[in-house]
Formats: structure tokens, sequence, C-alpha cells
């Protein structure tokens, strides 16, 4: 089970099949995000983060998501080209899902089982709850859409090693 993210396939924002496995080895920091949420300027500290990382191993996943006060109507390429033209996003992003509920992705349901919220609740609260993965696939820890990215860089760099 430790490796349980590595069977789940994701669609990108482009509607290809991408396997979890593409990214073994690899830090990952996976974000479910929304353009129109006040968490949305996250967007540009989680580039941050990953243009820091990147040549180390940490990939950023975001993973458009309209389940929090429908903040995130757009189709893929309006949230691609929302992400772009604001923010220069070039981490991956991912065909806009459900985290919670019965059409929560597993990929969704396999994080919010491995790293449980306040109270040890599964489902996910916010935009912007954000899950570090290590690079053996492991869900390492769930932090809050209040958490900012950047408070993030001490783990990320005990995780790259």
């Amino acid at each position: 089970m430790s490796n349980a993210i590595y069977p789940i396939t994701v669609k990108d924002i482009k509607g290809n099949d991408v396997a979890m496995e593409t990214f073994k080895d690899k830090v990952l920091l996976i974000v479910n995000t929304a353009s129109k949420c006040g968490f949305t300027p996250q967007y540009q500290a989680l580039e941050t983060l990953y243009q820091q990382y990147k040549d180390r191993g940490l990939v950023v996943l975001g993973f458009p998501c309209n389940q929090f006060g429908k903040q995130e109507q757009g189709d893929d390429a309006e949230i691609s080209q929302f992400c772009e033209l604001n923010f220069g996003v070039t981490f991956p992003l991912f065909s806009k899902i459900e985290v919670n509920g019965i059409n929560s992705h597993p990929l969704y349901q396999h994080l919010k089982k491995s790293a449980k919220g306040l109270l040890g609740s599964e489902s996910i609260k916010w935009n912007f709850t954000k899950f570090l993965v290590d690079k053996n696939g492991r869900v390492i820890e769930r932090y809050a859409p209040t958490t900012k990215p950047e408070e993030l860089s001490a783990t990320i760099e005990k995780l790259l090693g």
C-alpha cells in the first residue's frame, strides 16, 4: 500500500493520460487549485517553489477543482490559459477533478486516506489544500490552504536529500 500512488492514472490539462508512476523518484507537492479563490495568488508561490527545486527533483502538480464555492468554473483550456497568463505557471496542471464525494478522483481518495486532516477528517475543506509525497510515493503530510507554499521549503529540502 505504501506505493499506492503509482498505479493511479490522471489526465493532464490537455486530456492525456499520465501515470503517477511517471513521477517515481520525485518529491511531489499535490494541490487542488481554483482560479477565483482568495488563495489563488498561491499559484505564484507554487511556481516559485517549483522553479527553485525542480532541478533537484520537486514536481508541483495542480489539480483544478470546482467543488468549493464554484471558484473554478472554466474548462481546462481556460484554466491553463489563466494560470499561464496571470502567474506564469509552468508546473504540470491536470484536468479538472472532484476531490470529495462519490466522484472523488482515486488519487485524492488515496491522498485523503494517507494524510487525514483536522480531527482525523478525510474530506478536503477548501481550495489549495496541499499534500507532500516523498520519492517513494508515500504521502508525508497534508497542509491547510492557509499554509503558504514557501513555508514548506525546509520539509521539501529534507525530502530531496
